[in-house]
């Protein structure tokens, strides 16, 4: 797996995700949207874990420094 999400990216994407997350959970829970944005949310929170996303891969975007 390479790295491709630098520190700044990582950060506003864990941020992003937990407002997602609270969305999804809290404001429209028990609804397809609210499904939806806690799995865009998970996906959000795991490439930043990993420092990998692989949309960044496909389009040859590296925000590493």
């Amino acid at each position: 797996m390479f790295n491709n999400v630098g520190t700044g990216d990582r950060l506003i994407r864990l941020l992003f995700a937990s407002v997602l997350a609270y969305l999804g959970l809290f404001i429209y829970s028990g609804s397809v949207l609210g499904t939806a944005l806690v799995a865009v949310a998970a996906m959000l929170t795991i490439s930043a874990v990993l420092g990998s996303c692989m949309l960044y891969g496909l389009l040859k975007i590296n925000t590493r420094q």
